[in-house]
């Protein structure tokens, strides 16, 4: 499981504004988020979205959906068809149905189009007003000046505050009735939406500080709250149980997330090594991963994969505790094995061909090279692919190759003058007009145009 930092980008403000800076006071502190990259995780949030959105009538392959490592409950969607689930949230559902009830609500949000009508609304007057109190809060939190943002947002007028709230509790209760719909049509029970709106109501009268940023971006109503209530009484589907592997891969991601992100003695406490579930000895295995108790570690995950030899995510762990442990060459084969279980998996083949390459191996490096290329097939936007790839095209000598895997890395870190130089060098070594030179020469003028506006 890696985590990528992502920068808080304010230009996109206006489509993001109800769903993430909703609340215009308690809010002074810009931070970048970061996400969490794992193949069994996103695939689990597939399993549990995909009967959603087709109910939706959305096509799934154009839904992303992003992982934030954020112990906070929320859940937002962005820039049209972007679902962002926080980690917090992930851990805290009890059950799936809570999980999928969430990602039913904010698909209420995309198919509603609540994005567009908001960005319409910052056409009149007041939402001017309001965006502007925003931006000018930000800009101020962006030149570091925290006490000049707080009196900027703390002081903006409560009229149009309200005003931007109204709008956005009719899009909330549009959504919820939405995702019933969804939820009636897929066969999924709303007891998980109405429960996570419990939890959310015994959060009313904390302070502002002290709520999840989910209730402060969704306002509450007891009109939603009844609405669910009213559905689950009427839904034929209220008291369907979740097939029993939608609930065995809810408690596998929960497992996961809180084996790598809590500390290890408060994994090892709540999955006790009396507890012999699947989802806890997961649990252990990662928490003594954490611990660096290798040996203990690889004990239990072999346990696993002989019960479950056909598992690909379990012989992905073996492999990412064998390469952290430094074991590169024997972190090879596991890694091989979940690659011919699930071949699409490019995160896999990622950390295949990293092992790959650091044995120092020329026909490892061969088979890096394979690896990373099919990987791009899928996965083209990881900085760390093409640094990867740049050491693979090294080792063959194709200085050509290097060059552009290094401006395509630096384009995706935002290095603009970097990849302009590569691309140019790129562009120097590459027979003129071939592939690699017209996709050197899409680099360059992408970064002249940028430096244009």
């Amino acid at each position: 499981m890696k985590s990528i930092r992502v920068p808080k980008i304010f230009a996109d403000v206006a489509a993001v504004f109800c769903f993430v800076l909703i609340t215009l006071s308690n809010q002074t502190t810009a931070r970048a988020i970061s996400l969490i990259r794992d193949t069994e995780l996103e695939n689990t949030i597939r399993v549990f979205s995909a009967p959603i959105f087709d109910a939706a009538g959305l096509q799934a392959s154009d839904i992303q959906i992003h992982i934030v490592n954020d112990p906070t409950l929320n859940a937002f969607v962005a820039g049209g068809q972007r679902l962002f689930i926080n980690t917090g949230l992930l851990m805290r559902a009890k059950h799936a149905g809570q999980v999928i009830g969430v990602i039913a609500h904010e698909t209420g949000h995309i198919s509603g189009g609540h994005l567009v009508r908001l960005q319409e609304s910052l056409s009149h007057s007041t939402a001017k007003s309001i965006l502007t109190l925003v931006l000018g809060g930000l800009a101020a939190v962006a030149s570091g000046q925290a006490e000049a943002a707080g009196a900027v947002i703390a002081g903006g007028a409560t009229v149009q505050q309200r005003s931007l709230l109204s709008y956005t509790r009719s899009m909330e209760q549009a959504a919820d009735q939405a995702a019933a719909g969804f939820l009636e049509e897929s066969g999924y029970s709303g007891r998980g939406l109405m429960e996570f709106l419990g939890t959310l109501s015994g959060q009313e009268l904390l302070s502002t500080e002290s709520q999840d940023p989910y209730l402060r971006s969704h306002p509450l109503t007891q009109d939603r709250i009844e609405f669910m209530r009213r559905h689950v009484a009427t839904s034929k589907n209220s008291n369907n149980p979740l097939p029993i592997d939608i609930q065995r891969a809810h408690d596998r991601m929960r497992a996961k997330l809180k084996g790598f992100i809590n500390p290890p003695s408060r994994t090892l406490r709540e999955y006790k090594a009396d507890d012999q579930s699947f989802h806890a000895r997961y649990a252990r295995a990662i928490a003594y991963k954490e611990l660096h108790k290798i040996d203990k570690s690889l004990e239990i995950l072999d346990n696993l994969i002989s019960e479950k030899p056909n598992d690909p995510f379990l012989y992905e762990l073996k492999g990412d505790v064998l390469q952290d442990a430094g074991r590169v060459a024997e972190s090879i084969a596991p890694y091989s094995k979940a690659i011919e279980i699930l071949p699409w998996a490019a995160l896999i083949r990622v950390n295949l061909a990293q092992s790959q390459l650091e044995t120092n191996e020329p026909a490892m490096s061969d088979a890096a090279l394979e690896n990373l290329q099919q990987a791009l097939r899928y996965e083209p936007e990881i900085p760390l692919l093409w640094r990867l790839l740049a050491t693979a095209y090294a080792r063959k000598d194709d200085q050509a190759h290097v060059m552009l895997a290094l401006a395509e890395e630096a384009m995706l870190n935002g290095k603009r003058s970097e990849a302009q130089h590569r691309a140019k060098r790129a562009m120097d070594l590459l027979s003129e007009g071939s592939a690699s030179w017209v996709r050197a020469q899409d680099i360059q003028n992408a970064t002249k145009k940028k430096k244009e506006e």
